[in-house]
């Protein structure tokens, strides 16, 4: 079924959403015209859009990518492919991780780039019938997939082997984020590990394809790379990877990234607390004062970390701030709203803009003690998303 757009945020009807993530598609555009400012103006961009395009929605915003002229698109896994073809997605689409050998027949099926991770995995590909496209995975230093500089005959030997046509070679900045000096020492030697094995291939007479090393900070922060392609993830979705980095924030006012997506759900229920009296589960909230409590229609099984649980969090509630209390529930939590006017029926928003205050994803990584690719990525399926411009 088709997903509407709407025109305008105020056009979206609320009036049967119990929690939903709203997605303002035109963002997505500005941060693409950002990042084309931060490369060279040859590199295209491969548009990153695994775990459910950061919890944003693969399919339709895959479609708005492509829309606006992406031609590149990364995914985990070849489930997260198969959606996207199937959601009518016509580019590019780069599995980075690992499939099956014995799934070679839907890699080819649905035209997919699959990751070659080792030349022993290439060889299984390479042993069954039909030709699949893949990109080569060079280890640099994160020694996650891919093989290194030292076993570059390993990697000739890919380039060597029936049924595999090679699309390009790619590797993965792992601190690319870190302002440490050590960290900064790491990614300029997983920069001089790639380029040294791309010369050597060179050297050596192979066609390598479409060459791509810089993520999100790799783009950032490495501007003076210049490779074919180019894979923005978390800055596509307008927001730092660590909650507490402001490189994003120290851009120039024409390059500052927007975030498109807004969390918000219902108050379902009002009531009063006297003193003595405790909310939630565990009693772990007890009132000191009578205080107005509003139960809110979002869990932890909505993506919504248990972990926030009687840390002050704030949300908002017609454009004013309320807390928190007690322990965050499976599908419901409690707020204080003392001194808000407020109704069962009534919006908050826990991600996003209301009214002249503003709530950033970055406050519920901090109290969860994650990065907010991650915050982004769990909030759960019955979570509705809805679109406009």
């Amino acid at each position: 079924m088709e997903t509407k757009i709407y025109n305008s945020q105020s056009e979206i009807d609320t009036s049967k959403l119990r929690a939903w993530a709203e997605i303002d598609l035109s963002k997505f555009k500005h941060n693409i015209e950002v990042i084309k400012k931060l490369l060279h103006d040859d590199v295209e961009i491969v548009g990153v859009v695994k775990a459910n395009a950061y919890g944003h929605g693969d399919v339709v915003v895959a479609e708005y990518f492509e829309s606006i002229g992406i031609k590149y698109f990364a995914v985990a896994c070849i489930e997260e492919a198969i959606k996207l073809r199937e959601g009518g997605i016509k580019g590019e689409i780069i599995i980075l991780g690992w499939t099956p050998s014995c799934q070679k027949d839907e890699l080819i099926k649905y035209d997919l780039c699959q990751t070659l991770s080792s030349e022993e995995y290439a060889e299984e590909l390479s042993k069954l019938p039909g030709v699949v496209k893949g990109y080569v995975k060079l280890n640099t230093g994160m020694n996650r997939l891919g093989e290194p500089k030292e076993h570059l005959d390993l990697i000739e030997k890919i380039f060597t082997l029936d049924n595999i046509k090679i699309e390009g070679i790619f590797s993965h900045l792992s601190r690319a984020d870190s302002k440490l000096e050590a960290d900064i020492v790491f990614t300029k030697q997983q920069i001089a590990n790639f380029d040294y094995i791309i010369n050597k291939l060179r050297d050596d007479g192979f066609e390598l394809g479409k060459l791509h090393l810089q993520n999100s900070y790799g783009i950032v922060t490495y501007r003076d790379l210049h490779y074919d392609l180019a894979r923005p993830g978390i800055i596509l979705y307008g927001v730092p990877t660590d909650p507490l980095d402001d490189t994003l924030e120290h851009l120039p006012d024409d390059m500052k990234f927007e975030a498109p997506l807004s969390l918000r759900c219902k108050v379902a229920m009002v009531k009063d607390v006297t003193p003595g009296q405790s909310v939630g589960y565990g009693n772990n909230f007890t009132a000191t004062e009578t205080i107005k409590v509003a139960t809110i229609t979002i869990g932890y099984a909505d993506g919504l970390s248990r972990l926030i649980s009687k840390k002050d969090m704030k949300v908002l509630v017609n454009g004013k701030f309320a807390r928190q209390i007690g322990n965050v529930c499976m599908d419901q939590m409690m707020i204080d709203v003392s001194g808000i006017d407020v109704k069962s029926g009534d919006t908050v928003t826990l991600i996003g803009q209301d009214g002249d205050n503003y709530l950033p994803v970055n406050q519920i990584s901090l109290l969860s003690n994650t990065i907010t690719n991650e915050t982004l990525s769990v909030i759960g399926e019955r979570v509705k998303r809805v679109y406009h411009l």
